[in-house]
């Protein structure tokens, strides 16, 4: 089974994050939520609090086959600047493991080097920050092992994108009928 972690910290946005996990989640697959901050409490970019299912210090990240990074402010601030998270992140990327990013947090990918050459894209106004990609202004973009979207708008879509990299297409399509969604 795939393991598939998330890391929160105070100020992501609620919906990109908990979106993931509920999409996920719903389709079988196993998601932590990581927080990045000392407890597992966490207060999202709009004031709504939840409690993740772990903290950092407490993950064995051998164990998982991907990771996500939800966007928000300043919570795409406070993963830049954890150095373990990009350290994941980094370790992720090289050993072909799926690396997913939302909204503001592409740009910690940018900035962690691993957007280089790829096709990416993000929230508007963030480009510059995802170093060395080819930007896109697609919803969801899937490159290799990496997945980047533009926003809480494009959530449910980045969801369906990891449901698909990590299982087929087939869990996609039973997912969008149960959710009434049409893609």
């Amino acid at each position: 089974m795939n393991k598939t972690g998330i890391f929160l910290s105070d100020g992501c946005e609620e919906i990109e994050a908990l979106t993931v996990v509920d999409t996920l989640r719903r389709t079988g697959l196993e998601i932590t939520m990581i927080s990045i901050n000392n407890s597992t409490s966490v207060i999202g970019s709009h004031g709504i609090p939840f409690i993740a299912d772990t903290t950092f210090e407490n993950v064995n990240f051998d164990e998982y086959d991907a990771i996500v990074l939800p966007g928000g402010m300043p919570g795409t601030i406070h993963l830049g600047e954890h150095e373990g998270v990009t350290s994941i992140v980094k370790d992720f990327f090289a050993k072909g493991k799926l690396v997913c990013a939302i909204c503001a947090a592409p740009s910690v990918l940018g900035a962690a080097g691993i957007l280089q050459g790829r096709h990416a894209t993000c929230h508007p106004g963030f480009e510059e920050k995802l170093t060395g990609a080819i930007t896109s202004t697609d919803p969801v973009v899937t490159d290799g092992n990496v997945i980047t979207s533009r926003g809480m708008g494009t959530s449910i879509d980045f969801a369906l994108a990891i449901v698909k990299y990590l299982k087929d297409d087939a869990a996609v399509e039973e997912l969008c009928q149960k959710l009434v969604y049409k893609k």
